[in-house]
């Protein structure tokens, strides 16, 4: 995860640069039209803008919550994806770690792990829209891959490898039931974990609630320089469009936050926490611990938490 203290300013006001544009074309042409061709009766009571503005400022408020709320959720879930990856991992090694030497018990040990490595990196593809098998070769063997060529849900499917796997440890007596029910009960929270995720990135926010935050904020921003041209004259312009940008920033932002999971700087950082549970298995597992080989860097560039 890549921490910047301060946010760039070429990329803050980068996304709304040609609303204010606009926004400023806008100004001057109303204060030309008030100072210069004398159309004084375009002025309008500043109270007017003000009811408008205060009513907008509690829609973005409420928007801009919901839309952290989603993003944060999304963190929360990947959070405890960390934490169940690790019990997973760290019941395999202890529940099949008699015979420690036992190939077959190594192999297990080995194919889950390495397996689950692999869940978390296709997790994070699958959900940003990409090919869930990409990079994953390193951790599967071709029996697993022959196998996941069928299925459009390669998560599912290998979770579904998971359970195959541990019936066939408890076959071979590498296992018994109550350490079966355990593991289990491991992978049951992480399917729960791929299905929130899932609904997250499939329950788009109401279109028609944006609509009508953009179009009274639209009206608003009509209507604010013929409320400040009696007060500010020339400076309408600016107040004008220093106002604006701060509405269009907010509203911006709530957009951002709303798809934890559509590859942008302000997503869950999937790729890098996938990153990180592929490290502590690797430790878990005793094996040399490797540079993530899915993490590309244009998605370790994207993956950026800016804090205030």
């Amino acid at each position: 995860m890549l921490l910047k203290e301060k946010i760039p300013f070429s990329y803050t006001f980068g996304k709304i640069r040609y609303e204010m544009l606009i926004i400023l074309g806008y100004s001057v042409l109303v204060w030309v039209l008030y100072h210069n061709f004398h159309f004084v009766r375009i002025a309008i009571p500043l109270s007017v803008p003000a009811i408008l503005g205060t009513v907008i400022s509690l829609l973005l408020g409420f928007r801009s919550n919901q839309a952290y709320d989603r993003w944060w959720e999304a963190r929360h879930i990947w959070g405890a994806i960390v934490n169940d990856s690790r019990t997973l991992a760290r019941q395999v090694q202890s529940f099949a770690g008699k015979g420690y030497a036992d190939a077959g018990r190594q192999q297990f040990r080995s194919r889950l792990t390495n397996r689950q490595i692999a869940w978390a990196y296709s997790l994070g593809q699958h959900l940003r829209s990409k090919d869930p098998m990409e990079g994953l070769e390193p951790y599967l063997d071709e029996e697993d891959i022959d196998y996941l060529k069928g299925f459009t849900n390669i998560p599912a499917a290998l979770l579904a490898l998971h359970g195959r796997d541990i019936d066939y440890a408890l076959e071979m007596d590498y296992i018994n039931r109550y350490q079966k029910v355990e593991l289990d009960r491991t992978i049951t929270r992480l399917c729960d974990a791929q299905g929130k995720c899932e609904r997250i990135k499939n329950t788009i926010f109401p279109s028609t609630y944006s609509m009508y935050i953009h179009f009274s904020l639209l009206l608003f921003i009509g209507l604010l320089p013929f409320g400040l041209i009696d007060y500010f004259g020339v400076a309408e312009i600016l107040a004008v469009t220093a106002i604006s940008s701060c509405f269009l920033l907010i509203e911006k932002m709530a957009i951002h936050l709303q798809d934890p999971f559509d590859n942008k700087p302000t997503d869950t950082p999937v790729t890098t926490i996938a990153g990180n549970i592929d490290r502590d298995l690797k430790q878990l597992l005793s094996e040399r611990v490797s540079v993530p080989r899915v993490a590309e860097k244009a998605d370790a560039e994207k993956e950026v938490f800016y804090v205030m």
